[in-house]
């Protein structure tokens, strides 16, 4: 009889961006999407709350930046929760890795790009139409050293 493999479950989170993606994930494949307009602050943790009940989380990714300060720090803060109240491993990825490194909007005409490791600023004057996604797999999804939010841009 041939041994099964454990299942092991996992979440990213893309709330850089409208609209807001989940997926879930079982064994580095994605099992489960969803999708919405909805604000961070109004869904993320009703949500994650569903999801967690659901399945035995143990990694939670999300993208750590750049793009909506507010989204991420949310992001951010709920998940740093999980992990301390729940044990659940909290790790970040670029939101470049999940838009084929396009432009990620900033504010107003001024959007995000990344040339070789640098991450600047660029003003369009059309707006920049590049789409997130949950990629079908997270196996080669490349996860930052770094958990905390990815801040492009000083304080203002």
């Amino acid at each position: 009889m041939q041994d099964l493999l454990p299942k092991t479950y996992s979440i990213l989170i893309i709330s850089i961006s409208s609209p807001l993606l989940i997926g879930v994930y079982e064994n580095d494949m994605l099992i489960k999407t969803i999708s919405t307009e909805k604000k961070t602050s109004e869904i993320l943790l009703s949500a994650l709350t569903d999801i967690l009940n659901a399945h035995e989380i143990s990694k939670i990714i999300y993208t750590r930046g750049p793009g909506s300060y507010m989204a991420i720090k949310l992001t951010y803060i709920m998940l740093k929760t999980i992990e301390i109240l729940h044990g659940i491993t909290c790790v970040g990825c670029s939101g470049f890795g999940l838009n084929n490194n396009q432009p990620i909007k900033a504010i107003g005409n001024l959007y995000f790009i990344k040339e070789k490791e640098t991450i600047m600023t660029k003003k369009y004057e059309q707006p920049v139409h590049a789409p997130f996604a949950l990629p079908q797999s997270i196996h080669d999804l490349v996860l930052d050293e770094e958990s905390i939010p990815e801040y492009v841009l000083p304080a203002v």
